[in-house]
């Protein structure tokens, strides 16, 4: 038995989760009634919820409190590249939408929530967020409350002595490693959501929303795939594609399952570490990245939000829809301190042509019937670009210095 658990282990991750796929569909086709299997999904994305808030917490905390005075970082060039990815994915989703407008049979379905009104709300929310009690922050999973009370504690920890680093360090290693364990059993997780989706929502379901689906997964391609890359290559002046592929197969397979950005960071930090980056720059970046870095949600938030305008035959013209694309990029940065993330901001984003709250809840309901392949989809490439920009300013940084070097030597 033990021989054939480290067998098991000795898998490739992507591949376990493969074969948790299509034990999850062919249980759900040959015994249905079966629900007990469920369990395994809803345990799974439980423990990633549970565990998922207090890594953020000590990730960040000790990696501010361990960092060297003095010790340069790439974190300007991360920020400035998650806000122009996240910007240039709600162009490309209202250009997309533009081209290839659709429209919606729309659904009850969203009841109970309450969206903001507007963007002052989503700021006010926002600012509350980041000062909420931290016991509180991380119940809740308020990523932005977490994130502020992390680096508050770990600034004041930088004048602590050397022992407290190293057992606040003790605590991260062993809580990742926990996350690790949890992520170890995706198979199992996902072979237990696979069988509920497609026992209580099937395929019919996603079919009737199929060209909505088609354009949310193409944009999110598109941005993985084209736009991505080039601002890659803007940075670093050479092929991208390989590193892009890589963070794609090593963080967006496995962000694509387990749904959460906050939980797959011990993967990108694993990542990040066999690229052999600045453990001073992804320490940070990479959970910042999954609280901030949302192109993904600006894809959501532009795509739905003009199939409710076409819907409704609202006249809106491409300029005016442009402006979407940067409010989508705004909120979509605080997606995770806003109940129901990306999908409660479509009311927001609505709420710009006049649409009705009513029916842009109605959109909201829409939103939870593909979010099996929207939230998925989303995830992995919000994930995944955590590390490809976190990469790319470290890339962009040795390419200036070669440069630098290269004048150097023939002014001599």
């Amino acid at each position: 038995m033990k021989n054939l658990f480290t067998k098991w282990n000795q898998i490739s991750l992507v591949k376990r989760i493969v074969i948790g796929i299509i034990l999850g569909v062919i249980l759900a086709l040959t015994v249905p009634a079966a629900s007990w299997i469920t369990i395994f999904g809803s345990l799974f994305v439980g423990a990633l919820k549970a565990v998922a808030p207090v890594l953020v917490l000590f990730l960040v905390m000790y990696a501010l409190a361990a960092h060297k005075r003095g010790t340069k970082t790439n974190m300007k060039t991360v920020l400035a590249l998650y806000a122009i990815g996240t910007l240039l994915a709600g162009v490309v989703a209202v250009a997309v939408s533009f081209i290839f407008p659709i429209t919606l049979t729309l659904t009850e379905g969203a009841e109970g929530l309450t969206p903001p009104e507007g963007i002052v709300e989503v700021l006010q929310t926002v600012l509350f967020n980041v000062v909420s009690n931290p016991v509180d922050a991380v119940m809740n999973a308020n990523y932005l409350g977490i994130l502020m009370w992390a680096v508050v504690l770990g600034l004041a920890l930088k004048s602590a002595n050397q022992n407290t680093k190293d057992m606040l360090g003790s605590f991260s290693d062993a809580i990742t490693k926990v996350v690790q364990w949890v992520i170890n059993l995706a198979p199992i997780g996902i072979m237990g959501l696979v069988f509920d989706a497609v026992v209580t929502t099937g395929l019919s379901a996603l079919l009737v929303y199929g060209k909505l689906v088609l354009i949310l997964v193409g944009c999110m391609l598109f941005v993985a795939l084209v736009v991505n890359p080039l601002i890659v290559y803007v940075y670093i002046r050479r092929n991208p594609y390989p590193l892009v592929f890589k963070v794609l197969k090593e963080s967006g397979i496995t962000a694509f399952f387990t749904r959460s950005s906050a939980a797959n960071i011990p993967v990108n930090m694993k990542l990040c570490e066999e690229l052999g980056l600045d453990e001073d720059t992804y320490a940070v970046s990479i959970p910042l990245g999954a609280t901030i870095n949302m192109a993904g949600a600006a894809v959501t938030i532009s795509v739905l939000t003009l199939a409710a305008v076409n819907t409704l035959d609202i006249q809106v013209d491409f300029m005016t829809a442009l402006l979407l694309s940067v409010i989508a990029a705004v909120s979509a940065a605080g997606a995770s301190g806003v109940a129901g993330g990306s999908l409660l901001l479509i009311p927001l984003a609505c709420s710009l042509f006049g649409v009705p709250n009513e029916i842009a809840m109605q959109v909201v309901g829409v939103g939870f019937i593909i979010g099996v392949v929207q939230d998925s989809c989303e995830t992995a490439l919000n994930s995944s670009t955590d590390v490809l920009f976190t990469a790319t300013a470290e890339y962009a940084k040795e390419y200036k210095e070669s440069k630098v070097g290269s004048a150097a030597t023939l002014k001599s």
